[in-house]
């Protein structure tokens, strides 16, 4: 059911257009019940600085790579994610100062990556973000990013709102992959495109022949562009999930792999699978536009 409908969102074959057709009302009282969701909020001060990068759509849109290039250009960082993926509950606090005090499945695989990116910055997880702030506060923290943050709308923060270069599907949920409404941007300080603000370069070394990926990632597909000649197997999963250790060494078996290829975000829960053969990670980097990073720095300047 999931992939039909990300199929639907990311790319939609003729009949995916009768199940959006059925759910169109429900998409248009969605996207109004979001609105005024919005319209009436109140944003509170938490008196520290807050950097929110988010998107209006589902899946992923680079916000991770983009929360660790924009922490990784401050001090004093706390990084707040809702943790998404995770087994376990409420606030826990992933890594401090680089430290990192838990494993992947108490943090979830985006936190625990930048966890493991960030030696200077602490990561926290929570699925109240508020009590996130406070705790991160009482740590000390000078300044807080704010993992897909955009529709938390009672919080007062710089909001950074990621677009991708290419949108197939402009309808709301449940009948598109839009969290609000698409003309929602307006309400962002700063919209930042792929492919004119920032672009993804992507390497991996020691891929062999007969490569499989191994993903779980939203909108897997995307990947494609990516991938060398050499992929002759995907075994793509649901977005978050985890990674089944003995049906992993079976496709290696039944193909004849001889190197698994697999994102930054997959290999933080591959790291502790007996796999049978070397996995090789996709190294994803932004090329992220000086002067966005110069006015997030003036904008935490301003408010510290």
């Amino acid at each position: 059911m999931n992939l039909f409908f990300e199929s639907m969102f990311f790319n939609a074959k003729w009949y995916h257009y009768i199940v959006m057709a059925i759910l169109f009302p429900i998409s248009v009282i969605y996207g109004f019940v979001m609105l005024i969701r919005r319209a009436g909020s109140n944003k509170k001060n938490f008196g520290i600085p807050i950097v929110s990068v988010g998107n209006l759509i589902v899946g992923g849109s680079g916000k991770t790579p983009f929360v660790i290039d924009i922490a990784s250009n401050l001090s004093g960082v706390a990084v707040i994610s809702r943790g998404y993926g995770r087994e376990s509950k409420g606030l826990v606090e992933v890594s401090s100062n680089g430290e990192v005090l838990v494993d992947v499945k108490s943090s979830g695989d985006e936190a625990m990556l930048m966890a493991k990116s960030l030696p200077h910055s602490s990561v926290i997880v929570s699925e109240n973000r508020e009590d996130a702030i406070e705790y991160a506060k009482s740590k000390g923290a000078k300044v807080l990013v704010l993992d897909d943050g955009f529709n938390r709308v009672n919080i007062d923060k710089y909001e950074i709102l990621l677009e991708p270069e290419s949108i197939a599907n402009y309808l709301t949920f449940p009948a598109g992959p839009f969290r609000e409404f698409w003309f929602s941007k307006v309400f962002s300080d700063r919209l930042i495109k792929e492919g004119r603000d920032f672009k993804r370069v992507v390497s991996y070394e020691g891929c062999t022949n007969e490569v499989m990926l191994v993903t779980a990632i939203a909108n897997p597909s995307r990947l494609d562009e990516y991938l060398p000649n050499s992929v002759v197997h995907k075994l793509c999963l649901e977005d978050h999930a985890y990674f089944d250790e003995a049906e992993i060494n079976r496709l290696i078996s039944l193909h004849s792999i001889s190197s698994i290829i697999t994102t930054s975000k997959d290999l933080v829960k591959l790291e502790s699978l007996n796999i049978a053969v070397p996995i090789v990670e996709m190294k994803l980097k932004l090329t992220v536009n000086d002067d966005i990073i110069h006015t997030i720095k003036n904008y935490v300047q301003e408010r510290s």
